[in-house]
């Protein structure tokens, strides 16, 4: 009898410890699965609280750019994203009472954060087209800027934006009109970059032929490489708009009211005069 009791304590005790060793074993994987979860929210989308700022319930007003787009947005220190965006957005989130935070990544990334509402809004010199209409709301046009040729000094095989055939190889940034345009409108080789500063080693490594951008990024980048020029003339014109969750009609107002008062008072010109004459 002793010997079954003495049994059955050591086989109650032995379940109690298997249980105790799954459940840890559990909670340790949930801990760690959620911790991973959390990592790559945090690290793609600005943490949760971008989500709940959206819904319009944090103090903070996210914004999504692409730092690589001088003047509109750029790094000073290779960490802090200024730009005449940052100056308009911190105006944006003045008037609402709110803290402005950034969220720094791809430019196709900050469309799509804003389509799925991880963020408040997008201002990376968005142009309006139809297909992104579909998409997302956009608030007034703000900034108006040409699409223009930058090429290698001296290379001679561009010399014209006219010169662009469907032998030409153009670099452009992933997502952008200028990607669009060279794709569908002039038939050329088309190669897509995340950051001009990349497309820019590679004209200089005779990789491409050309970069079609906009122009007032374009003299930023010619003013930071010497052996490179833009072309006279330009392909084509193009308007710049804040992008917001479709459906999103208190924030778009309240945007458009501040981008209005900025217009009106001659801000944005202003702030863009600051971040080209540095």
């Amino acid at each position: 009898m002793k010997r079954m009791v003495s049994l059955a304590c050591v086989l109650a005790l032995a379940v109690s410890m298997m249980a105790g060793c799954s459940s840890g074993s559990e909670e340790t994987k949930a801990a760690e699965t959620t911790a991973e979860t959390t990592g790559e929210t945090t690290a793609e989308t600005g943490e949760t609280a971008a989500e709940s700022a959206a819904a319009g319930n944090s103090g903070k007003l996210v914004m999504a750019t692409e730092a690589g787009f001088a003047p509109y947005e750029y790094t000073e220190d290779g960490t802090t994203v200024i730009g005449v965006d940052v100056d308009i957005a911190n105006e944006i989130a003045k008037a609402m009472g709110k803290e402005l935070e950034i969220q720094n990544m791809t430019f196709d990334g900050a469309l799509l954060a804003v389509q799925q509402g991880v963020v408040d809004f997008a201002a990376a010199g968005i142009s309006v087209t139809p297909e992104r209409q579909d998409e997302m709301d956009f608030s007034i046009e703000y900034a108006t800027s040409k699409q223009v040729v930058v090429v290698k000094k001296d290379a001679g095989k561009i010399v014209s934006p006219e010169d662009i055939n469907e032998n030409s190889v153009v670099g452009v940034q992933m997502g952008t009109t200028g990607d669009f345009y060279c794709t569908d409108d002039l038939g050329c080789e088309v190669k897509q970059y995340s950051k001009y500063a990349e497309a820019a080693l590679e004209l200089k490594n005779d990789k491409l032929d050309c970069i079609v951008m906009d122009s007032l990024p374009a003299e930023q980048l010619v003013a930071a490489n010497d052996d490179l020029e833009i072309l006279d003339g330009e392909l084509f014109t193009d308007k710049y708009a804040i992008a917001v969750k479709k459906g999103n009609e208190e924030l778009l107002a309240q945007i458009n009211e501040v981008l209005q008062t900025l217009i009106d008072e001659g801000k944005i010109d202003e702030f863009t005069l600051n971040h080209t004459t540095k």
